[in-house]
């Protein structure tokens, strides 16, 4: 493995809320992608008593060359596990829930319906929580994107993840970037906010970060997440180069120049990263723009 710089070195998990918040998980036998992909900030989140959960189950039907996640053909979807999640939340006395999953390309609705039981299961245990859901592309397909209208999430994240030249080198193909921006458009044109998140480090140049900047704006996401690719294991790919504090600050400033509400760079920065903290971001941005 690559010798990491020290301002990416990671935090040893401990403490009695971080503890506490494995144990309510384990009792209900959840996932959280903290767990699942290796999260460098798995010891900062869960000792603040936050995680993301992860449904639908462990394994991902893409394989995806910087990620850690197991792939291969999933079990069926667990018609329970909505509720454990709720109850989870609930034991851990969240005010913002935090909702991920694999990609479920072996399901006709890619999970879309699973979602929303659970974001639905969230909200009546926790009527007054904030939920954010992390989701998949679910093929695409407008009308698995339209599932979770029924009950909207306070924010839609999608990740783009790297810029599309990259794309064949992660194992995505170059369409793959294309609809991704479709999903976070169809959010954003039906008055959601949205959410998206880019990793450097993987050979991406300046230029590639800026012109996908300039598509996540005209697709109107809101809210921006920029953070080091950090390799999960030898099987993944190695890492072209680690950025500087120093960069990821002219990131952010570039980024909010550009046009986003709310924008979270840094060497651990991921998706979930101060959601809470961006969401009031928007909140605020919003507000002051009316």
């Amino acid at each position: 493995m690559e010798r990491v710089p020290p301002w990416v070195r990671r935090r040893l998990p401990g403490g009695k809320i971080y503890f506490r918040v494995r144990k309510i998980l384990r009792k209900r036998g959840l996932r959280t992608v903290c767990e699942e992909a290796r999260c460098p900030n798995i010891s900062h989140c869960w000792g603040e008593g936050t995680a993301t959960f992860m449904i639908l189950g462990e394994v991902c039907t893409r394989r995806c060359g910087f990620c850690a996640v197991k792939h291969g053909r999933p079990a069926p979807p667990d018609p329970d596990e909505p509720r454990r999640v709720a109850e989870a939340a609930l034991e851990m006395g969240l005010s913002y829930v935090v909702i991920t999953s694999v990609t479920r390309d072996d399901l006709p609705d890619g999970g879309a319906h699973h979602f929303l039981h659970t974001i639905e299961e969230v909200k009546k245990l926790l009527p007054s929580a904030e939920i954010e859901v992390l989701i998949p592309d679910f093929a695409g397909r407008e009308e698995n994107l339209k599932v979770l209208l029924q009950s909207p999430p306070s924010v839609i994240n999608h990740n783009i993840e790297v810029p599309q030249r990259l794309y064949p080198r992660i194992g995505r193909p170059r369409g793959f970037y294309n609809r991704s921006l479709k999903v976070l458009e169809f959010y954003a044109k039906e008055g959601l906010i949205t959410k998206s998140g880019l990793m450097v480090g993987l050979g991406e140049k300046i230029q590639d970060i800026k012109l996908a900047l300039k598509d996540l704006v005209n697709s109107g996401v809101k809210i921006l997440t920029i953070g080091q690719y950090l390799r999960p294991g030898f099987e993944n790919l190695p890492v072209d180069r680690y950025y500087y504090p120093e960069e990821f600050q002219e990131l952010k400033e570039i980024a909010k120049g550009m046009g986003f509400a709310a924008v979270e760079a840094g060497p651990l920065v991921r998706s979930s990263y101060r959601a809470e903290e961006l969401y009031s971001e928007v909140l605020n941005f919003l507000g002051h723009s009316l």
